[in-house]
């Protein structure tokens, strides 16, 4: 499943799996390197999509400041 078909609590899941998966350190460095990699790309769309969703609300939020001037 590519990461924009994932809910944000999916991904910090995936994000938590890679945690413990580096913390346990029975992981080749390499591999440490690719995991890594792909947990930051994770959060990065997280983050991202937190965004959108923050703009929203504040957009949200400022229209129905207008209304009630009305």
């Amino acid at each position: 499943m590519s990461e924009n078909k994932k809910s944000i609590e999916e991904m910090l899941e995936e994000v938590d799996g890679i945690i413990e998966s580096l913390e346990n350190g029975d992981i080749a460095l390499e591999d440490s390197f690719k995991i890594y990699e792909k947990g930051m790309k994770i959060i990065q769309t997280v983050n991202s999509r937190i965004d959108k969703v923050e703009k929203k609300i504040i957009e949200l939020d400022a229209g129905d400041d207008n209304e009630s001037e009305c």
